[in-house]
This record gives C-alpha cells, structure tokens and sequence, in this order.
C-alpha cells in the first residue's frame, strides 16, 4: 500500500552539490513560467508561485519517483481559464481541490497503469508538441507593450534581448566543456545577471512581469455556494483538469523512466498530484502537474533524488519572502536562453532520423498528436486521439493476420486451425473460411494459436455453430482458454467446446 511506501530511498548515494545546485537552476527556471501563466489566465502572479512551491514540495516529497519536478504547469491552467472569466477565482480553487481528489482516486484505483497504452508514435508526438510548446513561449519574451498594445521589440532593445539570449546559449552549450560540477544553466543565469547589473544594462526583468514578494501561503477555504448547482459548474473542469495533469505527469514520469533507466511508481504519483492540488486548493495556489521543461532541467544538471525537488520548492518560498528585490533583478534573456535549450533538448530528434524507417501510419499519428497539442494546448485531448487511432490502426492490422491451416484426418474430420486473435475486426474474414456445404458431418475448430476476443467473435461463432448445425453437422470448438470458454457460456447449449484438452492461461498482474 501507499502509506507503506519509504519516502526516500536511503540505500541512494545522493550527491548533495549537484541535488542542490540542479534544485536552484530549477527555481529558477520554474518562477518566471509559473508566474506568466497565472497573469495568461487572469490570476493573482502570487497564485502561481504559491502552486509552484506546493506542488514541488508535496510531489518530490511523496511522488512517484525521484528526479521529477512538479509545479504550475500551463497545461492545468489552460483549463481553468473560461472558469475564471465565468465565476472568479473562489471556483477554481474549488475545482482545483476537486481534481485532486479525482488524482487520489485515480492512484488509489491503480489506473495509472494505463499510460502504458501510449504507443511511441504518440509519446514523439507529445514530447515534440511540448519542445514547440515551450520554444513558442520563448519567442513571447521578444515583445514588448507599446501604447497598451502587444509588439515585437526593434532597435537596441531586440539587439541587448538577441544578445544576451545568445550568450546564455553559448554558456549552456560550451560550459560543460570546462567543467561539470555545476549545472551550466545556473552558471548562465548568474553570469547573465552580472553583466547585466555591471554594465547597467536596460532590458527586461523578472520584476517587469510581476511582483513575487509575499507571505507564507495562507489557509484558504474556497468561498462558494455548497450546491449541487456549483458541483455541476466545477465538475467538468475539475474531471479535465484531472486528466490533463494525469497524462502529462505520467507521460513525463515514462520519459525519465527512460533517461534514467529507472522505473517509477505511476500510481504513487497519481496520489502524490492529488494530495498537491488539494493543498492547491486550500492555500491559494492554481495547481499543477509535473512539467517537463523543468524536469529536463533537473536531469541535465545531475540530479537522481528527490532532495533537487525540494530544493527548488524550498528556494521559491524563501524568494518569496526574502529575496524577491534580487531575483526580480534576473534578466529574462537569461531564463528565456535556458528554457531554448530546455525546448531544444526535449525534442525527440531521433523521431526526425528514423522517419524514413517508421510505418507511415505511426509517422501520421506523431505528427498529428504534435500538431494538436501545439495548436489547441490540450495534451490529454492529444494523447486521447492520438491513442484512439493507434488502437484503430492496430485492430485493421490485426484483423489481416487472421488465418486457418485447413486439413482432413485419418476419421474423416475436418480440422480449421485458426491463427490470429477474433474479435470485431476479424469475424468476416474469420467467417469466409469455412465451406459449411462441402464439409464432412463432424468439423474441429482448433483455436491453440487464436484468441475469442469480444462480443462480436462470440455471435460469429454463434451464427457459424448454427449454420453447420443446420447442414446437419457437428462442430467442435478446441483449445480454447479457460477466460474464452467464460466468454462462450452463454452459448454451451449450441457450442461443443472440447475442455479436456483445453489449457489454462495465467495473465500477467499488475501489481504495482
């Protein structure tokens, strides 16, 4: 069970510079993002940091696994926006609270599993959709608002932005070169900061997009009516929000599942969100999900623990209260350089070297998979369809394999050995293969090699039994699995299933 589970693994050689170092690069990275998203969905600024610090500290704490960063990710808030604008603030603090029960349930219930469903086109598809994603928010800090109105920087302005988006590139790039004992990223933040505060450079800082001085995050009971009425306004947007953070957490989990060659606990950091985003609700924060950007971030810099995580939500808070004067001097040229790389890096390039070697289905279904979550920002509605079609590609596909080795034995019955799984997509090619009219009076179908999948395999055996029984015939069904022959029961009083020789086949459990 969950509250069995050790917190932290103490067999685990942590390196504490490196946790700490990567936890620092992280808050840095994750407070300016934070931040624009709760001003794009009409929030308090205060509001995203307060999710970005509960979010990290609860996640790193009881998450699913070390090295994954959580915070206020703009895939949850997207959601909630239309909430916002319709009843106020007060809503969506209570439809945050609600997805985190949702999120609970969802662990509890061991349904985390099911990301494994996620075919690899679509995980290309997601990563390359967030890398666009997170390159396109870049380019928005080379705006500028002139007379109320939204413009592209020009003149010396766009020239010091360019410039020094340039050399924090170039620290990230050749940085490591020198040495890997600090994370490039953070070395690029400070050296950008201190040319800009030597030469009195003019450009656009933290404190331009929003104060980030405050208090603890306070206890808050979201003011709402307590009716069925408002239950039916924030379930929807609860359920989605829910899923949304779900599926972007448990995709981003898979990925450094993959980087580290680790496995992690989907279901434990189902309830590890949930719990988050009820706190979310209660202490004034628009809650989140795990972001990919700022995890790649943590991973790049070193880190394997959760001590990075916490680190990086313990800085925020302490930003918060004491060091919003300094952090509001960071340029944003420097974070906007880090989170290029951060774009950069998280775009599966392999994907664009084997394109030519992939199926032309998969390579459809990745590309449309990106191009939904670049185009509407909704990664689970992505996912969702991307997953929809990957099923209905592989239920055609496997619908053609379906085969029968055909043969007489020394009694004169006829022997159909079937190959292939039956179900929906293969009943009529299933079907066509017998000769009911040319058949001896006793025929055996043999399904050693084959699978009764579904509703649809069931009547076709149904209507098949019927058709040689009134030819006048006898027909056995043989070596079906012992999940099949409950399948037919229904059917024992038309279908001569042969149990003797039948098998029984053990599935496989998840019990994680």
């Amino acid at each position: 069970m969950f509250l069995r589970t050790r917190f932290f693994d103490f067999s685990q050689k942590v390196n504490y510079k490196t946790e700490i170092l990567a936890g620092i690069t992280v808050a840095m990275t994750m407070m300016p993002e934070s931040l624009s998203f709760a001003i794009l969905a009409g929030f308090p600024p205060l509001v995203g940091l307060y999710a970005a610090f509960i979010m990290g500290l609860v996640t790193s704490i009881l998450g699913g696994r070390p090295g994954l960063i959580s915070g206020g990710a703009g895939a949850v808030v997207v959601v909630l926006i239309a909430l916002m604008q319709a009843h106020g603030i007060e809503y969506v603090f209570a439809a945050v609270a609600l997805a985190g029960a949702f999120q609970i349930l969802v662990g509890l219930f061991k349904l985390g599993k099911f990301i494994r469903l996620v075919p690899q086109p679509v995980m290309y598809g997601f990563v390359n959709g967030l890398a666009v994603i997170i390159f396109m928010a870049q380019v928005e800090q080379f705006k500028t608002i002139i007379n109320g109105k939204e413009a592209w920087l020009t003149g010396s302005p766009l020239l010091i932005m360019v410039g020094l988006v340039a050399l924090t590139i170039a620290i990230v790039l050749f940085f490591p070169k020198i040495t890997k004992a600090v994370p490039p990223s953070l070395v690029a933040i400070i050296v950008v900061f201190l040319v800009v505060l030597g030469f009195g450079i003019d450009t656009k800082t933290v404190s331009d997009i929003a104060s980030v001085s405050g208090g603890f995050p306070p206890f808050h009971i979201p003011q709402i009516p307590l009716t069925m009425e408002t239950f039916q306004i924030i379930l929807p947007y609860a359920a989605i929000m829910a899923g949304v953070g779900l599926t972007e957490g448990l995709l981003t989990l898979n990925l450094v599942d993959e980087i580290t060659a680790t496995r992690g606990n989907g279901n434990r950091e189902s309830i590890a969100q949930g719990i988050a985003n009820i706190l979310n609700g209660f202490f004034y924060g628009m809650g989140g999900c795990p972001m990919i950007a700022q995890t790649l971030v943590n991973l790049s810099a070193g880190a394997r623990a959760r001590l990075s995580g916490i680190v990086a939500a313990l800085t925020i808070l302490l930003i918060i209260l004491f060091g919003a004067p300094i952090i509001g001097l960071v340029p944003m040229a420097a974070l906007t350089g880090v989170m290029i790389m951060v774009a950069v890096g998280t775009f599966e390039w392999i994907s664009l070297r084997i394109i030519n070697k992939m199926p032309k289905q998969d390579i459809f279904i990745g590309i449309l998979v990106a191009v939904i979550t670049v185009w509407l920002h909704n990664l689970a509605l992505a996912v969702l369809i991307g997953v929809i079609i990957s099923a209905l590609v592989f239920a055609w596909e496997s619908a053609k394999r379906i085969r029968a080795r055909k043969f007489v034995d020394e009694n004169g019955a006829k022997h159909y050995e079937i190959y292939g799984p039956l179900f929906f997509g293969s009943v009529t090619a299933f079907t066509e293969k017998f000769e009911v009219n040319k058949d001896p009076s006793e025929v055996i179908v043999d399904f050693k090699d084959s699978r009764v999948s579904d509703m649809s395999a069931i009547e076709a055996l149904n209507k098949l039994t019927e058709r040689y029984h009134l030819a006048g015939k006898k027909l056995h069904l043989k070596h079906l699995s012992e999940d099949c022959r409950l399948l037919l029961k229904n059917a024992e009083g038309v279908i001569d299933v042969n149990i003797y020789e039948d098998p029984t086949y053990r599935v496989a459990i998840d019990k994680s």
